[in-house]
């Protein structure tokens, strides 16, 4: 393992430990949910990708079903084999419709298969995130692979909590365009707003 990775490793349980502790982790994730629909970038977006969420993540269904609602195309991560993840549309997040899934996720039913490049905006899990709006996820990877591939605006939902000075990184890493907390939106670039 090199130095970074170590790093990485004991940051990742450091985090985790810190978003398992939050108590109003609802209404915090009701808030971030809120400003992601206020953003233009997400108003104008006919297709979005958005993970379902696991564990103690930010609950992203509020703003799957608002999509849903306002007539957009959704997509949805299904994690497959060992650094393989794949991407299904879906239509609704009612319980008959998913299925459990690897690592605790849960996945559709029917799995309708979404390509890179169909959504315009994609959001995205995280364990902790920096200044410069770089990320740290579990380590698996899935989700730097798709963002070096996808041409898509990447916005990272996340407790404020989450937040450090400056992440390791690595030269996979790939940072975010915003990241959306409770108590504000962070910008990499003026012009998504």
């Amino acid at each position: 393992m090199t130095d970074v990775a170590d790093q990485k490793a004991a940051l990742r349980a450091l985090m985790q430990a810190r978003r398992d502790a939050l108590t109003d982790r609802e209404q915090r994730s009701a808030r971030i949910c809120a400003l992601v629909q206020s953003l233009p970038v997400f108003t104008a977006a006919r297709a979005i990708h958005c993970y379902v969420p696991m564990r103690s993540e930010v609950d992203t269904r509020p703003l799957i079903v608002a999509a849903l609602a306002a007539g957009k195309a959704v997509a949805v991560s299904v994690v497959e084999g060992q650094r393989e993840l794949r991407h299904s549309w879906i239509t609704s997040l009612s319980e008959e419709d998913w299925v459990p899934g690897r690592f605790g996720t849960r996945r559709p039913r029917r799995l309708m298969p979404a390509y890179p490049g169909e959504w315009s905006l994609t959001i995205v899990p995280l364990l902790a995130f920096d200044r410069d709006l770089y990320r740290l996820g579990y380590g698996g990877g899935y989700y730097d692979a798709l963002l070096a591939t996808a041409s898509t605006v990447a916005i990272g939902v996340a407790f404020a909590d989450q937040e450090v000075a400056k992440l390791p990184r690595e030269a996979h890493d790939y940072p975010l365009d915003l990241v959306v907390c409770e108590d504000g939106i962070r910008r990499r670039h003026e012009h998504y707003r």
